[in-house]
């Protein structure tokens, strides 16, 4: 099963100055995975509390490697993070933030029913040996009843259909009770009718919650739909505001050649 958790070291020096207001702060970030190939140019971006932001970008333009910097699983090369006015990996310890990764990420035949895989989003509030509090399994269970799953609780995790198994892996990063809700490419392998579900989920857990919810994907429609604010990255930030802001020029710039072989055409968002 992929990790749940961010990181188990603390960078303090990656800490950012944070703007009150803020849920996560960017400040001239760059990261390279080989000296000289720049994944990320000094990118800088500050996302209120409270915010929907989706993040699209072509393959390989830098969008899961931010990801990964905000969960405090890579380090900037230069530029520095803050996450509630914490390092990433402090905000991760302290149970701000809440991750759901990619379905194809996650091992989904290990023998674990979904009750089981729900509750593993509270063994970083209790450790591993420790007695869940009431609170704890309260949040378990309002996780489940929230995104729709509560009569599958004795199911096997293996047994769902994609659109189910996105939605268990949900609650378990709802039960941990984070401020910060990220998700990576939520909506690979759902249907459309699945992709619409879940979006109208994304918006009740958002209402019911009170998160930040950061959303990585290449599904530039059911981002400029679903979201607040939509940044538009490859390698550099091209585009962080409002989708009615979005231009023409932006989104050519950005995607290039890109949107074609995504089956999107600027044409597809209106004038």
């Amino acid at each position: 099963m992929a990790e749940q958790h961010c990181c188990h070291q603390d960078h303090s020096a990656e800490l950012a100055s944070h703007h009150d207001g803020d849920a996560v702060c960017v400040d001239h970030v760059s990261f390279s995975y080989v000296p000289g190939v720049r994944i990320l140019e000094t990118v800088t971006m500050h996302i209120p509390r409270g915010t929907r932001l989706g993040i699209v970008g072509p393959n390989g333009g830098g969008k899961s490697t931010l990801l990964k910097l905000i969960l405090g699983l890579l380090r900037p090369g230069a530029g520095r993070i803050s996450v509630f006015g914490r390092s990433p990996s402090q905000a991760c310890h302290a149970g701000m933030i809440g991750y759901v990764p990619q379905r194809h990420d996650v091992e989904i035949t290990f023998p674990f029913n979904v009750a089981q895989v729900v509750r593993q989003g509270i063994v970083g509030r209790t450790g591993m040996f420790r007695r869940a509090s009431d609170d704890d399994r309260r949040a378990v269970v309002q996780a489940m009843e929230r995104v729709g799953i509560a009569d599958l609780a004795a199911q096997p995790v293996g047994d769902l259909s994609g659109g189910q198994q996105q939605r268990v892996f949900l609650a378990r990063a709802l039960a941990a009770r984070p401020q910060l809700l990220v998700l990576d490419e939520p909506l690979v392998g759902i249907d459309e009718v699945g992709q619409a579900r879940f979006a109208q989920l994304m918006e009740e857990v958002h209402r019911a919650y009170g998160l930040t919810v950061l959303i990585v994907s290449h599904d530039l429609r059911a981002i400029v739909a679903g979201c607040d604010r939509v940044a538009c990255l490859n390698r550099r930030l091209h585009f962080h505001d409002a989708p009615a802001g979005l231009t023409r020029n932006v989104l050519a710039e950005v995607f290039d050649h890109s949107l074609a072989g995504a089956g999107l055409g600027l044409g597809d968002l209106g004038p």
